[in-house]
Parts: structure tokens; C-alpha cells; sequence
């Protein structure tokens, strides 16, 4: 199938795809010829390439204001969509706005305007509200994961951001399920709806394990020996619990990060940050972590306590067994507990015993600059290598933002590699290099 648009074959190897998927195709092609369009599909089968790529063909290259504004319900998914825009190399500068951090940082970035405006709903309304940038040359609107703003409350700061947009000629609203109705203040007349929710998550299986006693605890341990060295994420309803959680796979050296609402943003960022580059293999999470955040392919989750509504277990479910891939959900079920009606089919399995999971042979390093100091993945490499003396095999993942760098070396040789280029100059930069 021949693209419509231009430079698509070299956008799609900087991101490293071979090519795009049928709802990708379909969603570019719809986008394009539509105004208001609707895309339904699963968690982790690329929406946001999907419509970011008919976006980007249409920009006006010599408009010098804010053309797109990306509305998203979570600051991982703000800065994942800039990441990727990033990553993208089309020429188009992307900011990323959100709560938690100083407003004044915002407008730093965003006085000289990017062409793509992402940020959560509350910042977004604030910025227009302030009129820290024009509003009259946004043609389009995107709402990404709109049902999951309008859950977390965010509905009055969305009708005042429609109410601040007077030129939007096109609209496009993305969501992972079908359950919540497109409130009236947005204004859609006749959508176009491209559907993808019943495909992709067919080779999910569900399994139940029965705990043996009233604290699940010691079921946890057995059934994440069980699995080894797999990555997976553990479900929890409440930050108290997986304080709980953490604590008890701290006593039994069971490596693992932490993910929930009440974290610091860059604490936050951090665990998703080890999480991608094999630090740690396990996340302890609340709902948070069911959409929104860019993580690798995860083999399993578990509900270490059972999801309060369908749509929750739907969501949980859709980090795993993503499309064209399987994976399992495990429902943790206490000995006084019953299975709400929405968990069906969840076979009982039956778990042996084994070792406690070997401890990754990752660790991960900070670096004092970022793209900022116009630092690349090739400095760094060519730094570590040669004046740390790494050989290829202990440089893993490598990830840079605006002022930092984050790298994932082999756990042997992290404290020699420190005392070698610690202090360095790395592109005119004096940088630190430590652990975290």
C-alpha cells in the first residue's frame, strides 16, 4: 500500500518500525480525508503514530505559532507523545505541558512555539486562559484517551478548552474503550469512526491463582518466582497497598519498581525509565500504569487486588497481549474473596515452586546533559567506550531528555565506569555521572 504521505519509509526507521499496521493504515487514510474522526483501539496497538503521522503531513511549514493541540489525561503520556514527535525527526518543534512542574518552565519552552502543543487539561487551560500563546492558527484538535480526562474529572477545564479554540476545523478523539459517550461540549456532528477494539487482545489468556492463605503475599512471591525473569506489572487499588507490596519484594530481594498518583513526577519517570531499559523487570502499580506510559512488550500483569470495575480489568489487561502477541493476566484470589462478574473464563492454575528471579545485570546511570548540550546517543557510547572502557555488550539502553541522560550498563562494571568519567567533558559540558 503506497503512503500518502511524504518522507512516511524514513519517519518509520528513525522510530525503528518496518511498517505501519492495518488500524494504522486505515486511521492515516481516514484521518486525512475526514474532520471528525473517532479512533477506538486497544492499548499498545499505536494510536498515537497512528494519527500523529496525518497530523504532521498537514502542518503549514511556514506558520511560526501552535497549530496542533494534543489534549492527554496524564503527564507519561504528554512526554511520551513529545518523545516520539521527537524521535520522529520531521523538522517540527513539540513541547510538552503539564502539572508539577513551575508554569514559568512552560512558557520558556514555548516561547519560541512549537508546531505541536501537547499537555494534560488543567495546564493546557491555564496556558489559554493567560493567552500564553494564539489560539486563531489551531486547526486541530486531538483528545487522546478523552474518556479517561473526563474519569479523572477533568471535564470542566475540556469545555473551557473547546470553548478558547474558535478556528478548529479538524477533530480527532482517541480512546481504548467503547464504554464512555462523547459529551455534547465537544461539538462532534458526524464522526467517522474507525473501530479496532475487538481485535488485538484475542491471544490474551486469564488465569486464577488461588492464594493460600488470607495475606497474598506469600502466592505473590511463589507466582513471580514462577515466572522468572519476565517483564510484568502488579496491580494494586491503593498506594497504601503497594507500599505493602514493595516492602515485602524488598524483603525477599525481589527487584522491582514503583508507579502511582502520589509519587513525585521524576520519581515516576525514573521507574518507567528502568523499566524500558531491563533495571528493573517488575512495576508495582496503580491504574495509572493501564494506559498512557510508554513500557516494552510485558509478558504478564497481576491483579494483586481485584479491579473494582470491568473497564479497569479491560485496561489492566490491555498492558499485555498487546496486538499480534499473547500474554496472561493473573487474578490473585484471596481465600475469602469472590470474583466479580466481569472476570470470566479465568482458569485456575496451579503454580510450582521455584527460585527467587537472578537480579538484573543492569543498573542504571544519570547523566548531567541532555539534548539541550546537544548531546547524542553516539557521544555518550563513544565517551563509555573509550574512555570507560566498556565493550559493546555492557552499554544498554540509552535514553536522553531535555537537560539528563539516562543510560543502562552492566551492573559489574558500573562503579569503575563512574570513577573513569565522572567529571568528564562530554560536547563542551562538564557532566556528573552517578547511579540511581
Amino acid at each position: 500500500m503506497t503512503s500518502p504521505i511524504k518522507n512516511q519509509t524514513n519517519i518509520l526507521e528513525k522510530l525503528n518500525i518496518e511498517k505501519l499496521n492495518v488500524m494504522q493504515e486505515e486511521a492515516q487514510e481516514t484521518i486525512l480525508a475526514n474532520s471528525e474522526i473517532v479512533l477506538l483501539s486497544p492499548t499498545g496497538t499505536g494510536k498515537t503514530l497512528a494519527f500523529l503521522l496525518p497530523i504532521i503531513a498537514e502542518l503549514d511549514i511556514n506558520c511560526s505559532e501552535v497549530q496542533v493541540l494534543i489534549v492527554v489525561p496524564s503527564r507519561e503520556l504528554a512526554i511520551q507523545i513529545e518523545q516520539v514527535i521527537r524521535e520522529m525527526g520531521t523538522g517540527y518543534k513539540a513541547n510538552a505541558v503539564y502539572g508539577g512542574r513551575a508554569g514559568s518552565k512552560d512558557k520558556a519552552e514555548i516561547k519560541h512555539r512549537p508546531a505541536i502543543l501537547i499537555g494534560t487539561p488543567g495546564r493546557i487551560a491555564d496556558h489559554l486562559r493567560r493567552e500564553n500563546f494564539a489560539s486563531e492558527f489551531i486547526s486541530t484538535l486531538v483528545l487522546d484517551e478523552f474518556d479517561k480526562s473526563l474519569e479523572i474529572g477533568f471535564e470542566t477545564e475540556m469545555k473551557e478548552i473547546l470553548s478558547l479554540l474558535p478556528k478548529i476545523h479538524k477533530k480527532i478523539l482517541t480512546s481504548a474503550t467503547q464504554e464512555v459517550e462523547i459529551p455534547k461540549f465537544v461539538g462532534l456532528k458526524n464522526p467517522t469512526i474507525i473501530d479496532y477494539l475487538n481485535q488485538g487482545t484475542s491471544q490474551l489468556k486469564v488465569r486464577t491463582i488461588l492464594a493460600t492463605s488470607p495475606d497474598k503475599l506469600e502466592t505473590l512471591a511463589r507466582l513471580l518466582c514462577h515466572l522468572g525473569n519476565q517483564p510484568g506489572i502488579i496491580f494494586c487499588n491503593f498506594k497504601d497497598t503497594i507500599q505493602e507490596v514493595s516492602d515485602f519484594l524488598n524483603d525477599n530481594n525481589i527487584g522491582h519498581g514503583c508507579f502511582y498518583g502520589g509519587m513525585e513526577q521524576k520519581d515516576r519517570e525514573r521507574a518507567l525509565i528502568k523499566f524500558r531499559n531491563g533495571t528493573h523487570r517488575l512495576i508495582v502499580a496503580t491504574d495509572l500504569a493501564a494506559r498512557g506510559i510508554d513500557v516494552p512488550e510485558i509478558r504478564f500483569i497481576v491483579h494483586y487486588q481485584l479491579p473494582l470495575k470491568a473497564h479497569e480489568f479491560t485496561h489492566r489487561n490491555g498492558r499485555t497481549a498487546r496486538m499480534f502477541s499473547d500474554g496472561t493476566a493473573y487474578v490473585l484470589k484471596g481465600m475469602n474473596e469472590n470474583l466479580p462478574d466481569f472476570i470470566e473464563n479465568a482458569e485456575i492454575e496451579k503454580i510450582e515452586k521455584a527460585e527467587i528471579p537472578s537480579p538484573s545485570i543492569w543498573k542504571t546511570i544519570y547523566i548531567s546533559g541532555g539534548r539541550k548540550d546537544k548531546i547524542s546517543k553516539g557521544d555518550i557510547a563513544g565517551l563509555f567506550m573509550k574512555q570507560g572502557q566498556l565493550g559493546n555488550g555492557q552499554i544498554g539502553t540509552i535514553e536522553i531528555k531535555t537537560d539528563c541522560a539516562f543510560v543502562a550498563i552492566h551492573a559489574s562494571e558500573v562503579n569503575r565506569l563512574i570513577r573513569l568519567v565522572d567529571n568528564s567533558r562530554l560536547k563542551n559540558k562538564k557532566i556528573r555521572v552517578t547511579v540511581i
